[in-house]
């Protein structure tokens, strides 16, 4: 499917230069003099570089459509991820470079959406937040309120975040995955 380049639109996904990329911004731009464009700011799919580029309302790019598939987290052997496709139960293996860093938020069980194109394996999108253990941080200082500051903990994944004072070892909490940042406690 083709579209106009006015009609690019924040997270569509494009062929453009024979690659494929993720719309991140647009700005439609009226010059005084010449003709309107719509500026565009673009993340390639594979390797993540950027690009900016100016589309006029008379040039026309490939719309892609992504097919997304939901997937159950199994295990992981030597640095391959396995998934189970959640409507025909088949496995998906996938390396720990097409993954990257978010691997360390892969619990049992968890759900995951991967993105084809062309039934390869383009993408993953994770829940937006996980609850995982605080398993080092400093003590409780007595006197000590609730306030903004906050100090470095070690959750069960390996990664260092920044939590609240009244956070101690032991308890679980809420981490969103995209900013790995702490969200709040949670029971259990």
């Amino acid at each position: 499917m083709r579209v106009n380049g006015n009609e690019i639109k924040t997270g569509n996904v494009v062929d453009h230069k024979n690659r494929l990329w993720v719309v991140m911004k647009t700005n439609a731009v009226k010059p005084g003099k010449g003709g309107a464009f719509n500026q565009v700011e673009l993340k390639n799919l594979i390797d993540g570089t950027k690009l900016n580029e100016r589309f006029r309302a008379s040039e026309t790019v490939k719309k892609i459509r992504l097919e997304q598939t939901d997937f159950q987290y199994l295990y992981e052997k030597e640095n391959v991820f396995v998934f189970m496709d959640l409507q025909t139960y088949e496995h998906l293996e996938l390396k720990q470079e097409f993954i990257g860093e978010r691997s360390a938020f892969l619990q049992d069980g968890i759900q995951v959406t991967v993105e084809f194109y062309e039934k390869k394996p383009i993408g993953m999108r994770f829940p937006d937040y996980v609850t995982l253990r605080v398993i080092e941080t400093e003590p409780v200082i007595k006197g000590q309120t609730i306030s903004s500051s906050y100090k470095p903990a070690v959750i069960d994944n390996g990664f260092k975040i920044m939590v609240p004072p009244f956070v101690q070892v032991g308890e679980k909490i809420v981490v969103d995955i995209n900013n790995i940042t702490y969200i709040r406690r949670t029971e259990g």
